[in-house]
């Protein structure tokens, strides 16, 4: 589902480059984010409107902009506000006409996309502006609207729904993750080879060795070394050419063996390469799991005996696959009815949920370490290309929602829309009523509400037509 959504109703802004003059056409589009050119603009999506505004009205505002830079003006040779008319606009040219767009053109641009019932989606781009005092003004605006199409037929679409049932299998898999979370890793101290289930202590160095035709120029120099490193015998994730050399072996000995990685090996220095390994076990360890007692459930939390602990854990797991069911289904029932109706999407949208899809995951890089220096010489023409059918898809879904909710008659109660401004204030821990006043001015209430109607819209649609 999409995550940003654009402030709706276009406000639009007028800005020229300094020497320019009437006649010729100025971009004023702040939406794509560059200090440059125009953002493109999806032809099926977009709407033009011409403005005129009278002559008398620009004159008004020229007079009034100009009284106004009079009284501030601060001229040699001329007392506070006794400046001649002339010399402000002289000198205050470019200021003025800047000033007088601000003025008027949003009010009439406003007006004239309600006259037409339209609902600009991005930044308008204002070109053509034609400005004389004296005379009317004459602008081009241009902007993208969501396009209309049918949604004939959507209640047909369906998508199976799998169970919500937590199984037992579920329950005793997650149990055994805390069991283990909570295990302890205790030294073996009689003499005796290494078994399945023990954990070998080990120390390593590893030579890559060149393939058949690689130069050895082409091998890394550097060994592969570890110390003290744990090798569980027979475990899920341990190579079986470790579990070959280490099962049988003894506290000091010391193995040459030879490992040969799969192409898919998930360390990519390492796939498809053959290692020559010099090893020592150090030591043998066993992993010693918690009983699972009320001793046991008192660790994890305020809990009063195991059974308590383990209906704990069973309900919050039924909430959390049956949250999980519903997402996936509700997604899966999205992509069904993405691929059922073909529209033009607005291109500033898209480009909206790319940006929103690369922060959430130069996010997740920082999260993972990866330093800003780095994160500067990444290919972002790249990444943004390969984000584009997916943040494509994602607006799809939204348009769809909205649509269907506008038929639907789907409406989101002040008191829930109450209640998420108490949640998001509880986090950041700040007022309710400072925070309504933020997001009022910034859009982004309007933007919660969008995303509740849309969220509800899609309980909705999963009720209906995902079936067990």
């Amino acid at each position: 589902m999409i995550e940003t959504t654009p402030q709706t109703g276009g406000e639009l802004t007028a800005t020229e480059e300094p020497g320019s003059h009437s006649h010729e056409e100025h971009s004023h589009d702040e939406h794509d984010g560059h200090s440059h050119g125009q953002a493109i603009l999806n032809p099926d999506c977009t709407r033009e409107v011409e403005i005129e505004i009278p002559a008398a009205e620009v004159s008004r505002n020229f007079d009034a902009v100009t009284k106004r830079y009079k009284k501030m003006a601060r001229i040699p040779g001329f007392r506070s506000g006794k400046v001649p008319d002339s010399l402000i606009r002289g000198r205050f040219a470019e200021q003025i006409r800047q000033d007088v767009m601000e003025a008027i053109l949003p009010g009439h641009f406003r007006t004239a996309i309600e006259e037409r019932h339209l609902k600009p989606v991005s930044q308008p781009q204002v070109t053509n502006i034609e400005l004389e005092e004296g005379k009317p003004l004459r602008f081009k605006a241009a902007f993208e609207v969501v396009p209309d199409f049918s949604i004939d037929g959507y209640q047909d679409v369906k998508v199976e729904k799998p169970s919500t049932e937590l199984t037992e299998a579920e329950f005793d898999a997650e149990l055994a993750r805390i069991r283990d979370s909570r295990a302890t890793m205790e030294p073996v101290t009689e003499e005796r080879p290494l078994a399945d289930g023990d954990f070998a202590q080990i120390s390593f160095t590893g030579t890559v060795q060149a393939a058949e035709g690689e130069a050895e120029s082409d091998v890394p120099p550097q060994p592969i070394t570890g110390q003290d490193v744990l090798v569980q015998i027979g475990g899920p994730n341990t190579l079986e050419s470790f579990n070959a050399a280490l099962r049988g072996a003894s506290v000091g000995q010391q193995l040459r063996f030879e490992v040969s990685y799969p192409p898919e090996f998930g360390e990519r220095q390492l796939a498809g390469k053959r290692v020559a390994y010099d090893l020592e076990v150090k030591g043998i360890k066993t992993k010693i799991e918690p009983e699972l007692n009320d001793d046991f459930a008192r660790e994890l939390g305020e809990y009063e005996s195991f059974a308590a602990f383990t209906q704990q854990l069973r309900e919050h797991l039924a909430k959390d696959k049956q949250r999980r069911v519903e997402s996936e289904t509700t997604n899966r029932l999205l992509d069904a009815l993405v691929t059922r109706y073909e529209f033009p999407v607005p291109e500033s949208l898209v480009q909206q949920q790319v940006d929103a899809r690369l922060d959430r995951g130069l996010r997740a890089l920082a999260a993972q370490g990866m330093r800003t220096e780095d994160m500067r010489n990444l290919d972002f023409d790249r990444l943004r290309a390969a984000q584009r059918a997916p943040a494509t898809a994602e607006v799809k879904g939204s348009i769809l929602l909205d649509r269907i909710a506008d038929v639907e008659n789907v409406h989101v109660p002040e008191a829930e829309v109450e209640n998420e401004l108490h949640g998001i204030a509880g986090q950041l821990r700040e007022g309710v009523e400072t925070l309504r006043t933020r997001l009022t001015e910034d859009g982004s209430l309007a933007r919660i509400r969008e995303r509740l109607r849309r969220e509800k819209m899609g309980a909705l649609l999963y009720e209906r037509l995902a079936f067990s």
